[in-house]
């Protein structure tokens, strides 16, 4: 929370142009806080994916990539990059045994890419 803040203040007072570096640093770590609740959510049992999804405003489908990005529960993404009611199953198995798999590498935000090459 404290970086979110940093980055608004920071943003604030200046122009359009220059308030935008910091506003995307903003919404980034906004968007990691969310996602790192959600996976705390569904590996503590208070939510399911779909309805910790339902509560951050996404749909069920966007749920899996981003708690593969997670700290929590990064390394129980499955091939195609997704954590899955199974992966979330055997988080929580590992968490009350005590031996949690170790995260992977922190994988790079997700970016906009087009799905046609522009001409």
């Amino acid at each position: 929370m404290a970086a979110v803040r940093r980055a608004l203040d920071e943003a604030e007072g200046k122009d359009s142009v220059g308030a935008l570096p910091y506003l995307r640093e903003a919404a980034d770590r906004l968007t990691e806080l969310i996602d790192e609740s959600m996976a705390g959510a569904v590996l503590t049992g208070q939510a399911s994916l779909r309805s910790a999804g339902a509560q951050a405003g996404l749909t069920e489908n966007a749920v899996g990539p981003r708690l593969a990005r997670t700290v929590t529960l990064g390394a129980y993404a499955d091939e195609r990059g997704r954590v899955t009611a199974a992966g979330v199953e055997r988080a929580k198995y590992d968490l009350e045994s005590g031996v949690p798999r170790q995260p992977a590498a922190a994988p790079a935000p997700m970016r906009f890419k087009p799905r046609r090459p522009t001409q």
